[in-house]
């Protein structure tokens, strides 16, 4: 796997960043723009497994490995799968890791994200992600 890493300055506080990457609706929003009709399932909470699933129904489960509310987020991919998380598929996430880390001065959030990428996969993510990161931007300054 490869590593992609991306920034994205914000003009609202963390916490309000945190809520707009996290919060189903909103998650659903920005995420959709990766893959289609993404949504995540299980609770954020350090030590949990997560799935994140798309409307196709494939996905990857997930490992909450650390949680720091409101600044720190690391995933560790344990298995991909289809059939809305039902059976595993190839293996084209399962090992890598996605981090989302948030840092705030004066009002203004930076948001890195760190992932671990198959490199098939690398160009379509790296034309796709900034769009979804610029939609989330939107959707946390939308109501400031």
């Amino acid at each position: 796997m490869n590593k992609m890493q991306f920034h994205i300055e914000i003009n609202v506080p963390k916490e309000k960043v945190w809520d707009t990457l996290w919060r189903d609706e909103t998650f659903r929003e920005w995420a959709g723009l990766i893959d289609p009709g993404t949504y995540l399932v299980g609770e954020l909470k350090e030590g949990n497994e997560v799935q994140f699933i798309s409307a196709n129904g494939y996905g990857v489960t997930s490992l909450v490995a650390k949680l720091i509310e409101g600044e720190y987020l690391l995933f560790q991919h344990q298995a991909d799968t289809q059939d809305s998380g039902e059976r595993e598929r190839e293996k084209e996430w399962t090992g890598g890791e996605e981090s989302y880390s948030l840092s705030e001065k004066d009002g203004v959030t930076t948001l890195t994200v760190v992932f671990d990428i198959p490199p098939e996969q690398e160009e379509y993510f790296a034309a796709n992600y900034p769009k979804a990161l610029a939609r989330l931007k939107a959707l946390a300054e939308r109501s400031e």
